[in-house]
C-alpha cells in the first residue's frame, strides 16, 4: 500500500459521509439559501482538517488497544504501515488546514476552534473509564453543523443547537451498534461501551432511544430554521431509514452490524442533505 493509501485508510475517507453532509446542512439552513462558494470552500477545508486530525489522534491514542484486538490489529499504526512520527506530522498538517480555514471565516469561529480540537483529544480516552464515550463522540461530531451555521452567520442561534443534538444522538446510537463488533474483546480488556456494560440486546434499546431523539431534534431544527415542507418529507424518510436500521441489526450477526453501521447511516446522511438542498433550492 502506498503512503497516500495508508493515510486514506487511517482517516477512513468513506466515513466522511457521516459528518460532512450535516455540516453542509447547517450552512444551508442558516439563512435558507446557498452561502457564497468561498464560504462553502472554507467550511469544507475546515471539515477536512478537523476530521483528519480527529481520526489521526484517535488512532494514535488507541494504537495499543487496536494491536491487541484481532479485528483492528491490521490497521495502519499497529501493522507498521505508518509510524507515530508520520501520523504526528499528518496531525500538524491537518491542524494547519483547520486554522487556515477558520481564519477566513467569521471571528467567532477563531475563538471556538479549540473546543472541537479538545474533544478530539479527550474522546479516545473516555472509553477507558466510561460507557458514555459514545455520547462524547456524538457531541464532538455534532459540532459540525453548529460550526457551519456560525461560519455562515457569525453568531449562535437556537436551531443549530437542535442540529447539534440530532447529530450527537444519532451518532451515539450508531456508535453503540459499531461497538457490538467488539463487545467480547471490550469486556475482557476493560474497554468501556454501552454493549460491554449492559449487554448487546439492552444496548440496542439505547440505540433506538437515541435515534428517536435524533429524529425529534431534526424536526425541531427545521421548524426553528424556517424550513419548508420538503425538508420534513426528508426527515420522514430519514426516520424510515433509521427504523430499517434498527430492525435489521442483530447483536450476533457481524454482517448485519456492518450493514446497519455503514450502509444505513451513510444513506441517512445523504438522504438528509439531499432534501435540505431541495428545500433550500426550490422550497
Amino acid at each position: 500500500m502506498s503512503l497516500v493509501g495508508a493515510f486514506a485508510s487511517l482517516v477512513r475517507l468513506q466515513h466522511t459521509v457521516f459528518a460532512l453532509p450535516f455540516a453542509l446542512a447547517g450552512a444551508l439552513m442558516a439563512r435558507q439559501e446557498w452561502p457564497p462558494l468561498s464560504t462553502l470552500g472554507w467550511i469544507l477545508l475546515a471539515m477536512v482538517g478537523a476530521r483528519s486530525l480527529a481520526m489521526a489522534i484517535n488512532r494514535v491514542v488507541d494504537m495499543e488497544i487496536d494491536a491487541a484486538n484481532p479485528r483492528t490489529a491490521g490497521r495502519d499504526l499497529p501493522s507498521g504501515r505508518l509510524t507515530v512520527r508520520q501520523v504526528a506530522v499528518f496531525c500538524a498538517i491537518s491542524l494547519a488546514a483547520l486554522l487556515i480555514a477558520v481564519s477566513q471565516l467569521p471571528p467567532l469561529t477563531w475563538f471556538l476552534w479549540p473546543i472541537p480540537v479538545a474533544g478530539f483529544v479527550i474522546y479516545p480516552y473516555t472509553k477507558r473509564f466510561t460507557w458514555l464515550c459514545h455520547l462524547v463522540l456524538g457531541a464532538v461530531i455534532g459540532l459540525a453543523p453548529l460550526g457551519a451555521w456560525i461560519a455562515v452567520t457569525g453568531h449562535f442561534a437556537t436551531a443549530p443547537w437542535f442540529l447539534f443534538l440530532a447529530v450527537a444522538t444519532w451518532m451515539f446510537g450508531f456508535d453503540v451498534i459499531y461497538a457490538l463488533m467488539d463487545v467480547d474483546f471490550d469486556t475482557r480488556h476493560g474497554v468501556k461501551s454501552v454493549p460491554a456494560r449492559f449487554g448487546a440486546r439492552r444496548a440496542l434499546w439505547v440505540t433506538r432511544a437515541m435515534h428517536t431523539t435524533a429524529i425529534i431534534c431534526l424536526v425541531v431544527a427545521g421548524l426553528l430554521a424556517g424550513s419548508h415542507a420538503i425538508y420534513f418529507v426528508g426527515v420522514a424518510v430519514c426516520a424510515v431509514v433509521l427504523l430499517i436500521e434498527n430492525v435489521v441489526v442483530a447483536p450476533d450477526d457481524q454482517a448485519r452490524i456492518q450493514a446497519a453501521f455503514g450502509t444505513a447511516n451513510g444513506v441517512l446522511a445523504l438522504v438528509y442533505i439531499g432534501f435540505v438542498i431541495l428545500d433550500v433550492s426550490i422550497g
